[in-house]
């Protein structure tokens, strides 16, 4: 058999190419030409190995499903035995629920897509709300989950020992008790209270915070209003510092500067999304995952000719 080929895009070059090295994979740029009406043209290599291992995250996902869709087909079409695709952030997870008659249920229909095309999906800490597994989001053949809480626990460790790790919102709670445990920090959750349809405020667990140095931890980080409200709360209470520590950065807009402003000190991120803050790989995690996918692959064995 064949060793297996890593593909990626030339705006992923960088993660892919340490994904590449961690699991001593050959790396190769799918070549991706835009027509002036918008549609794409994509080449990939003439010769292709049974095993193919596509790198490609999924923040601002819409065009890029169009450039799995087309890679997966033509990998296909070459003879190509396995698709194994590492995402190392799925989007359209959150949409797990119809909330009005006619809404989209998005996660379903994208983890079906993902499914049609890819014997496995290999992604970091995919922001799961009311299903239980990735399995249920994603069909796929071969789901595998890991998380960058470990990871980032060691960073906090280093950066500041005993801080108190202190999650958003109560569905930050897996991820802050699994980075709490790898270092004995202690640990707390804020509580989300709506006080109507559109008003929504954080209330801080009960705890002595004067002096505290507290490390905000989460899955992902978009606008960043939750942080910061939480963040605002700790300084009122005497926090000696507030940092953030998320596994996603997507900060859209001006989410960085509403934290700052918000007296949020230092801002660290994974590598699943390509950001400043990123202090965190996680191609290690990911390479041994794919070694583990590509191990049981059932892969058909070519006769002789």
């Amino acid at each position: 058999m064949t060793d297996p080929l890593l593909l990626c895009f030339e705006d992923e070059c960088a993660a892919a190419r340490r994904l590449a090295a961690a699991g001593r994979w050959a790396l190769t740029t799918v070549e991706r030409h835009r027509f002036p009406d918008g549609e794409l043209k994509l080449r990939l290599p003439e010769v292709l190995p049974e095993q193919v291992v596509v790198y490609r995250g999924l923040h601002q996902p819409n065009e890029k499903l169009v450039e799995l869709l087309l890679v997966a087909r033509a990998a296909r079409q070459a003879g190509v035995a396995h698709l194994c695709l590492v995402s190392p952030y799925l989007g359209y997870m959150r949409q797990d629920m119809a909330f009005r008659p006619g809404e989209v249920v998005s996660q379903r229909i994208v983890g079906g897509f993902l499914a049609d095309l890819f014997d496995a999906v290999i992604t970091v800490d995919p922001h799961l709300h009311r299903v239980a597994t990735l399995a249920e989001a994603v069909p796929v053949a071969q789901p595998v989950v890991l998380s960058g809480a470990p990871a980032l626990a060691d960073w906090i460790a280093q950066q500041r020992p005993g801080a108190l790790l202190l999650g958003p919102d109560e569905e930050s709670a897996q991820w802050v008790a699994q980075a709490a445990r790898r270092h004995g920090n202690d640990s707390a959750v804020c509580r989300k209270v709506r006080d109507g349809d559109r008003s929504v405020r954080i209330e801080l667990p009960d705890r002595a915070w004067a002096g505290r140095q507290v490390v905000i931890l989460d899955d992902m980080a978009s606008t960043g209003h939750t942080v910061a409200q939480a963040t605002r709360l700790l300084r009122q209470a005497g926090a000696a510092s507030v940092d953030v520590a998320v596994t996603h950065a997507l900060f859209a807009g001006d989410a960085l500067e509403v934290l700052q402003a918000a007296g949020v000190g230092a801002v660290w991120s994974t590598d699943c999304i390509p950001h400043p803050s990123n202090v965190v790989s996680m191609s290690d995690a990911l390479a041994a995952a794919v070694q583990g996918v590509l191990a049981v692959s059932p892969v058909p064995m070519i006769p002789p000719a």
